[in-house]
């Protein structure tokens, strides 16, 4: 018997998270490691699990995601947008609160690219008159 699972992709900065949502009992694991020893922050971990507090599924899924590039916190946003969308899949119902608490749109802010004659994407040298 195959076993059922949900599959999202979410994406923040530069971070892509693939997440795999399957029923359990609320684990969550990133890159083989658990949520606690992945994100050394309260703040970010709660974060990760905004989605499924939500929708009052945190004790119906475990959560199994790879994640890479970026930093910490792009990696956390790209997360919460992966298992948005996975829950979305789940259960077609979770989409309105979901998508009024503003987990399925994509953060589109993303790194300005450095300019030419700039040091920096808007920085310019320091003026000097003589």
């Amino acid at each position: 018997m195959a076993k059922l699972a949900y599959y999202g992709t979410g994406r923040r900065k530069k971070s892509i998270a693939r997440v795999r949502l399957v029923p359990g009992d609320g684990n969550i694991t990133i890159n083989k490691r658990d949520i606690e020893e992945y994100f050394n922050y309260e703040t970010l971990r709660r974060e990760v699990k905004l989605p499924l507090i939500l929708t009052e599924t945190l004790s119906k899924f475990d959560v199994i995601a790879t994640v890479n590039g970026g930093g910490f916190t792009g990696q956390a946003g790209a997360l919460r947008h992966g298992i948005a969308r996975a829950l979305v899949k789940s259960d077609d119902a979770l989409r309105t609160p979901i998508k009024k608490a503003g987990f399925l749109t994509r953060d589109a802010r993303m790194k300005e690219r450095k300019k030419y004659g700039l040091k920096a994407a808007r920085r310019a040298p320091q003026f000097s008159k003589r």
